[in-house]
């Protein structure tokens, strides 16, 4: 919800709208203020994102920022059996992933104006991860580099078949962001229309992102990750405007179980629901997911598909969804979209989607008929 502005933020707005390099004691002037009065107003209108700080550079009508995990994934398929204790010959494939990361491109190709925030390391890997990502469009400004720790990684090992053999993760960088890495980039935040945050952020980031939202105009989605990092939200989801999850992750999180059908998934996205978060996507698998929204909840079943590799569909759903409600769709018909996302991702072999797009979108739409 917006929030709502007092008089005099509304005149010192109207000013700065009217010209956006105008000075404060100018502003001042017209006003009848003291300097440090017109200051705190602008404070203000920062902190409900309604400009983005000194020069003064407005906020955009229809903007996402994705905040969280960026990686460095690496494949190594056998090419015969695997044997322990020696070197095995692998055919090797490197390529972007973190759940905020691939939201963030999905996002971009669909044409939302994005932005990007993560951690990232001083290291070849994650300057080549920031290159790619400005490249296609999207805003890294506020993204962190550190020099403490390397740019976050996971590698699997498959056997000849392609099943998972050993899979390693080096995380570790996401413990250095912090809730004043939330504070420095708040103007940014709260300018958007949409933050997208996941759960490879900490629980302090988590919870101070949550609190800060509280104060904004922005809304606020987070996905869950994964049934160990989904602990790291709160009990109480107030000040979450949509949350994304599966029936396993939302178990962990509420204590609670529910079948992997239609109807638990909905009995679990009402539940998020009643723990405060104003709307929840819960999954059920390949049956497809409840939408729980303003007054009521609904089953949407999956698009059929010819799948390939599952890696990056929820991602493709969680963009897809923002993106149409950017455009002014409700949750409803936002996660239709989504749901279509998901299934062309699948039927690629890359966890985004080559050829993603709005009309790649609506070329497949027919698809909801089959």
């Amino acid at each position: 919800m917006t929030q709502p502005l007092a008089p005099q933020e509304a005149a010192v707005l109207a000013m700065i709208r009217n010209n956006p390099f105008v000075g404060q004691q100018e502003i001042a002037t017209a006003l009848g203020l003291a300097r440090s009065t017109v200051a705190a107003h602008i404070a203000q209108l920062m902190t409900k994102g309604h400009i983005l700080g000194r020069g003064y550079m407005l906020a955009s009508e229809a903007r996402a920022v994705c905040i969280g995990g960026a990686v460095l994934d690496r494949k190594y398929h056998a090419r015969g059996k695997i044997v322990l204790e020696t070197s095995n010959p692998v055919d090797s494939t490197r390529s972007l992933g973190g759940v905020a990361r691939n939201v963030a491109e999905n996002l971009a190709r669909l044409g939302s104006s994005t932005g990007f925030i993560s951690i990232i390391g001083d290291d070849d890997g994650g300057h080549a991860l920031l290159k790619y990502m400005r490249d296609i469009g999207i805003d890294v400004s506020q993204a962190v580099i550190t020099g403490e720790r390397p740019t976050a990684e996971y590698a699997a090992i498959l056997d000849a078949a392609g099943d998972l053999v050993l899979g390693i993760a080096d995380m570790s960088i996401f413990d250095l962001f912090q809730p004043e890495h939330i504070d420095r980039a708040w103007p940014h935040l709260a300018a958007a229309s949409w933050v997208f945050a996941d759960c490879n952020l900490s629980a302090d980031a988590l919870s101070a992102l949550i609190s800060r939202r509280k104060s904004a105009s922005c809304r606020l989605a987070i996905d869950a990750v994964s049934t160990h990092k989904v602990i790291r939200l709160p009990q109480d989801l107030n000040g979450i405007d949509l949350i994304f999850m599966n029936i396993d992750e939302a178990a962990a999180l509420l204590g609670r179980s529910w079948m992997p059908t239609p109807e638990g998934s909905a009995e679990a996205a009402l539940a998020l629901q009643q723990a405060g978060a104003a709307m929840a996507v819960v999954s059920a698998g390949a049956r497809g997911m409840a939408v729980a929204g303003i007054d009521k909840a609904t089953f949407i079943p999956a698009v059929k598909a010819q799948p390939v590799d599952m890696t990056g569909a929820g991602d493709a759903m969680i963009a897809a969804t923002l993106h149409r409600l950017l455009e002014g769709d409700d949750i409803f018909a936002a996660a239709r979209i989504g749901t279509l996302a998901a299934t062309l991702t699948t039927e690629c072999e890359t966890s985004v989607h080559p050829d993603l797009s709005a009309d790649f979108i609506d070329e497949h739409r027919h698809r909801f008929e089959i």
